[in-house]
């Protein structure tokens, strides 16, 4: 089987480069131009079974591409940010410390927020659902429309991308994972192999938004 990963399109809070989190904001104008510029690849590939988030950003994606989601699954959520959402990125960078790199890195969380390790094993639980649900249907090729942390905890668990060496999911980006629906879980050895990483039509010149 084949998963198409799909980051949702920008959010004014995207563009102002405030974190969301799981504050539930939709697409901005921008966005929806960068997801109409990668529904053309969404309907070559054609998945025949799709699962969103359940935030409203990811819903409006698949909109936008011009597929109907199976299934809406609150375990493909952003993490939970706790005090930093809202806040700018550049803000919580010029407190020093590296703290912001660090998170990036999937090293360290801010206070009362969810850790790595805990949005890891539920984005992966998510997932092994969607691979299960879609093969007994009898889908060879599917699509998880989900956000950026959840992007990066799904691909360091399967197929050991380090997000510390790595460019974050651009928006409207996908990455595509070939997966073995006969596995128990996508982070057995040799369950999940890497065939395209953050392809976006609209790719920004600047850093990828959290």
């Amino acid at each position: 089987m084949r998963l198409v990963l799909v980051r949702h399109g920008e959010t004014e809070w995207n563009e102002e480069r405030r974190l969301q989190g799981q504050q539930d904001i939709g697409l901005s104008a921008t966005g929806r131009r960068q997801v109409a510029a990668l529904a053309e690849t969404v309907g070559y590939l054609a998945p025949g079974y799709v699962v969103t988030s359940g935030l409203r950003r990811t819903r409006e994606t698949a909109e936008v591409l011009g597929v109907r989601p199976d299934a809406c699954d609150p375990r493909l959520n952003e993490a939970y940010l706790a005090g930093w959402e809202g806040r700018y990125s550049a803000e919580i960078k010029e407190e020093g410390g590296g703290v912001y790199a660090a998170w990036r890195a999937g090293r360290y969380h801010p206070p009362g927020a969810e850790s790595f390790g805990t949005l890891t094993e539920r984005v992966v639980a998510g997932i092994d659902a969607a691979v299960r649900d879609a093969a007994a249907r009898g889908h060879e090729l599917f699509m998880a429309v989900t956000h950026g942390g959840p992007a990066r905890a799904l691909l360091t668990a399967a197929v050991g991308l380090d997000p510390a060496r790595t460019v974050p999911s651009h928006p409207a980006s996908l990455s595509i994972v070939d997966v073995d629906p006969g596995a128990a879980s996508l982070t057995e050895p040799g369950a999940a192999r890497l065939r395209l990483f953050n392809y976006a039509p609209a790719l920004s010149p600047l850093d990828p938004p959290d």
